[in-house]
């Protein structure tokens, strides 16, 4: 059985890359989101943007699952880089992923009780990338954080101190959270625009359209190597 999966970007410049793939394209609303259901290289989709921030983002994954019935959703777009090798336009896909903005024990000792601060990517979604792209040097496996601020100059280092993850974003643990009560697979492939040498928002609109193309691009080699394995 084939799945079917959910796109979830946090903007619109990078969804935008990913329309013009969609055949057949049905667009319907829901809670001021458009959402885009059809086939991408014969696999089923729905993509949206959620717009920017962990509550936005929570909002959008939830409802994918529950009104589009999506069998695993895809986290795609930009981050910021933190660890020293990952370079403006590398790709980075998630193995775990943790909120740098929330107290260590909120998610280990309340709901939803992890045996961590951290929310595992799905490991056959994972091990399919890992085999697409394991001889890519562009595209790293690792951490990515998140938090409702864009992080520049010293946040750097308090992040990389205690987390030690490759990138940081707004979305991607929320979107990791809503999936893990939810028990649907995940996993997410972001693409740089920002690092500590190319620090601040201008680097971000400066490299943010290029990297959304990018990270459509393995996303979609991704998504048709996955159904052709399957």
């Amino acid at each position: 059985m084939s799945w079917k999966f959910g796109i979830l970007c946090a903007g619109d410049s990078e969804l935008e890359p990913f329309l013009g793939h969609i055949q057949n394209c049905v667009v319907t609303e829901k809670a001021m989101l458009k959402f885009y259901e059809g086939k991408i290289n014969g696999v089923s989709i729905t993509a949206l943007y959620s717009g920017v921030g962990k509550v936005n983002a929570a909002v959008a994954a939830q409802i994918l699952i529950d009104t589009y019935h999506v069998d695993a959703v895809i986290n795609a777009g930009t981050a910021g880089g933190i660890h020293g090798k990952i370079k403006i336009f590398d790709s980075v896909i998630s193995t775990q992923v943790a909120y740098h903005d929330m107290d260590d024990d909120i998610l280990t000792e309340f709901h939803p009780w992890l045996a961590s601060v951290y929310f595992d990517a799905d490991e056959k979604l994972l091990n399919k990338a890992k085999d697409v792209f394991k001889d890519r040097n562009s595209v790293f496996f690792g951490k990515m954080v998140t938090g409702d601020k864009f992080i520049e100059d010293k946040m750097r280092t308090i992040i990389d101190e205690k987390y030690s993850p490759l990138s940081v974003d707004m979305e991607t643990a929320s979107i990791a959270h809503v999936c893990c009560v939810n028990k649907i697979p995940f996993i997410a492939i972001r693409t740089i625009t920002d690092t500590a040498s190319h620090d601040g928002a201008d680097s971000f609109e400066r490299n943010c359209e290029q990297a959304s193309v990018i990270s459509k691009n393995i996303t979609l080699e991704f998504l048709k190597e996955f159904n052709d394995r399957s």
